[in-house]
């Protein structure tokens, strides 16, 4: 099995029998979100369409994994969301199949896909890989297989001795605790889970704080002494650990401060 990391996307490749493009947490319509919020954005949506086209044609692959949350709003439909979600997913499959494994943002995509294209949410195996949206334990089924998963939108804040230097999505690539998972079935060997960054380009969610805070089944079972961080180009930062001694450190000098 081979992976190749895209920078441009933030997307993966997996390639074994079958080339696969995975894409995580679209968010389309999620400007509809903001403006309730008080937030006013005109629609990025033709912008973040056009890129993941150009992923598509940058990469050559068979088939496009949508890993959830290809839609943004909850509990229901925006009408930003249907005015943009079919041409959206018409435009996709003109160019390439699509499988989408719903994340909880999707409710209500069901009646833009077409039959074959909607997966089950709690996730199921493509070509010896097993992929889901994240936010609901896994299937029995998917033990023993590498877990793809989207919903947590891993970015990455490395700082200096000034502050922030760099702030981007990031891959997290961890051992897992599979019988907590209900992932046991007589496997032995070490389960592992590969968190993929967002696509939407303003939700990052920061590593450290998933690490800290953990908000799904899957990232609640990190094995946290042996995960390590990639950037989207498919650079190895290092281990997790670095990054919480790190933060564990600012927090230590934030404490001194007098008023803090």
């Amino acid at each position: 099995m081979k992976l190749e990391f895209i920078r441009d996307g933030p997307a993966l490749v997996i390639e074994n029998t079958e080339r696969l493009l995975v894409v995580a947490d679209l968010h389309f319509g999620i400007e509809a979100d903001l403006a309730s919020h008080g937030m006013h954005f005109r629609s990025h949506s033709r912008e973040r369409l056009d890129r993941l086209i150009q992923t598509v044609e940058a990469t050559r692959p068979d088939r496009l994994i949508l890993l959830g949350d290809v839609k943004h709003s909850i509990p229901s439909l925006t009408r930003q969301e249907w005015a943009e979600i079919p041409g959206i997913l018409d435009t996709i499959r003109q160019r390439i199949p699509v499988l989408v494994f719903p994340g909880n943002h999707d409710i209500g995509i069901e009646r833009f896909l077409l039959p074959g294209e909607i997966q089950p949410k709690e996730g199921a195996v493509i070509d010896g890989v097993a992929y889901l949206h994240g936010h609901t334990y896994p299937a029995p089924g998917l033990a023993g297989r590498l877990l793809v998963t989207g919903h947590h939108h891993p970015q990455v804040s490395l700082r200096d001795q000034v502050g922030c230097s760099l702030v981007a999505p990031a891959f997290l690539r961890a051992a897992i605790n599979a019988p907590a998972l209900g992932l046991e079935g007589g496997y032995t060997g070490t389960a592992r889970a590969l968190f993929v960054p967002a696509f939407n380009e303003i939700a990052g969610y920061d590593i450290v704080r998933i690490a800290k805070d953990p908000f799904s089944p899957i990232s609640r079972c990190i094995q946290q002494e042996d995960a390590e961080v990639i950037l989207a180009d498919g650079t190895l930062i290092g281990p997790l650990a670095m990054l919480l001694d790190d933060d564990r450190e600012d927090e230590n000098e934030r404490g001194d401060c007098p008023g803090a």
